[in-house]
């Protein structure tokens, strides 16, 4: 729902607009034509400026199943190793944690940066970006097109009700045996 917030950014010519969710632990940002750049957009560009600079440890990005295909082409181009976990910015961390990693998140917005802190902080998030757009000159577009976003059909499967099992009388045949 970033419908506004593009517009405001085409409206005032801004360079770009940042969004936060009500507790700020997330990031997205939009462009200066109004396009949205989203986690995934936001972990390649971060990603590629510490492992620049030397600080992506072992050249690793963590993030979940949900990641984009456009990320993890992105970033085997530049040399970087994708770590995927389960959907959740705590198995982010988890692995994060496991394995010293400096960065990791979700296409959500969900940013953790282990250097600074041990959760996503949005606000962060949006002032290293933005940092990464002054250290280097370029902007946010330029910056994001290091990664082609692919589309994406993202479904939830219902799953099987385990309650069921406990009355199956087939599965608790084949259990008592």
């Amino acid at each position: 729902h970033l419908d506004q917030l593009a517009a405001a950014v085409v409206a005032h010519g801004a360079d770009l607009g940042i969004a936060h969710d009500g507790d700020a632990d997330r990031c997205l940002a939009v462009d200066a034509a109004g396009q949205v750049i989203d986690g995934d957009q936001i972990m390649a560009i971060l990603a590629v400026a510490l492992k620049d600079r030397g600080e992506l440890t072992d050249d690793t990005l963590v993030a979940t199943v949900m990641s984009n295909l456009g990320l993890h082409r992105a970033m085997a181009d530049h040399g970087i190793r994708v770590e995927q976990t389960a959907v959740g910015d705590r198995y982010v961390l988890e692995r994060m944690n496991e394995g010293g990693f400096a960065l990791g998140g979700e296409q959500s917005g969900h940013v953790i940066m282990s250097r600074f802190a041990t959760t996503g902080d949005g606000l962060l998030t949006g002032l290293h970006l933005m940092s990464e757009m002054a250290r280097t000159g370029r902007s946010l577009a330029e910056l994001a097109s290091i990664m082609t976003v692919y589309p994406q059909v993202l479904v939830n499967v219902q799953g099987v009700d385990r309650s069921l099992v406990a009355t199956d009388d087939a599965v608790q045949d084949a259990v008592a045996r």
